[in-house]
């Protein structure tokens, strides 16, 4: 089995599952690309906990964990199994790796997962499951919870990061491309230290980085993109899924870590 990949998905506001934009297509064409999957581990923005939790539902409900947007929305499901001995075996691995880990049965998608999803896997058939984001987590821990995650993609688990590459919700619908710049500006330094594999750089990018406390106020949209990273090795060859802007000031730019080597199975990946 191919590694699967370590993938980072803008999935900007909700209304993207009614709006593919530019980024929806080139969402279907990477899944149509993808090697066969065991799993889709999912870190979103929108689930954060004190401490790790690992959701181990076995039939994930699709969480509408929003409010007034078109009804259309609310009638969307996603009905992906989930994957609870994968979770099972993913928090002993972040047990195994010195991070403290939970399940949690009842846990469903949120539309950071599934919106994404509804493009990438439009099936519903590959298993889903997701990992929180500690609400003290900052960006060297993100990267840290990436790499402890890593080894799953040896076992043909796509490890996604879902949240935003810029993420200032109140400067949505700001049209003036003076005010709406620093969005480019911030998308563009973080680019070129992806494609550098610059870690050092994205790690301290709230210090170095153009506009870094404007393009993300909170820091949640921005970690999954550490957390893709840190389960992405050296060698892997980089995607960069093109999303443009929405909203003026939401990139929708999104990042695809792959490599084309045969790793090991169920095997390596502690037991519990």
């Amino acid at each position: 089995m191919k590694n699967a990949p370590s993938l980072f998905v803008s999935h900007g506001a909700p209304t993207f599952a009614l709006e593919p934009g530019v980024l929806g297509p080139k969402l279907i064409q990477f899944g149509e690309q993808l090697p066969d999957l065991a799993a889709v581990a999912v870190i979103s923005a929108h689930w954060q906990t004190g401490g790790v939790r690992v959701m181990q539902s076995a039939d994930p409900e699709t969480l509408h964990d929003f409010g007034g947007f078109p009804a259309a929305l609310y009638r969307l499901r996603y009905p992906a199994p989930g994957a609870p001995l994968l979770a099972a075996q993913t928090a002993a691995l972040l047990k195994s790796a010195g991070i403290e880990a939970s399940v949690d049965d009842r846990r469903g998608l949120d539309h950071g997962a599934w919106v994404p999803l509804l493009y990438l896997l439009p099936n519903a058939q590959v298993p889903v499951y997701q990992i929180s984001l500690p609400v003290d987590l900052d960006a060297q821990g993100a990267l840290q919870l990436g790499r402890a995650l890593g080894p799953l993609r040896q076992l043909g688990v796509l490890v996604m990061g879902s949240g935003s590459l810029t993420h200032n919700l109140r400067e949505i619908g700001l049209v003036d491309p003076k005010a709406t710049q620093y969005a480019a500006e911030f998308t563009a330094w973080i680019r070129a230290h992806v494609e550098k594999r610059d870690l050092q750089a994205l790690v301290s990018y709230r210090r170095r980085a153009p506009h870094a406390t404007r393009a993300h106020p909170t820091e949640e949209h921005f970690l999954p993109l550490l957390v893709a990273l840190g389960a992405s090795g050296e060698d892997d060859a980089l995607t960069v899924l093109e999303g443009g802007m929405t909203y003026g000031v939401l990139s929708m730019e999104s990042y695809a870590f792959q490599t084309s080597q045969t790793g090991p199975r169920l095997g390596q990946v502690p037991a519990v």
